[in-house]
């Protein structure tokens, strides 16, 4: 079992910056493959990265370049460094994690809410 929490979430001008956190907490945190989903209004939930347990990491076509994952094993977190910030960028962000090795997205944070806007 893997407990999730988020933060870092918040309004921010078109151009500028954010940077995300996740907590996780009660397993064998470096076994896992952590990634970012979000979700829009009226939108299905799409995966943006995630990072696997050593360097690896994926990025959605629209985020390459401006988004950054990253992990640190030791303190059991993941981060999401967000720059050039866009209007279509405004979403829920979810802090999701699965076992390497499975497919399925199995825990979830609460969500934190990133809206860019001016």
């Amino acid at each position: 079992q893997v407990q999730l929490a988020e933060s870092g979430g918040g309004l921010v001008q078109p151009g500028g910056s954010l940077r995300l956190s996740c907590a996780a907490s009660g397993s064998i945190f470096s076994g896992y493959v952590m990634g970012w989903y979000r979700q829009a209004p009226g939108k299905q939930r799409e995966l943006v990265a995630f990072i696997d347990s050593g360097v690896s990491t994926y990025y959605q076509d629209s985020v390459k370049g401006r988004f950054t994952i990253s992990r640190d094993n030791a303190k059991n977190t993941v981060a999401l460094q967000m720059n050039s910030l866009k209007p279509e960028d405004t979403a829920v962000y979810y802090c999701s994690a699965r076992w390497a090795g499975t497919l399925t997205w199995d825990y979830w944070g609460q969500g934190t809410q990133v809206t860019v806007s001016s």
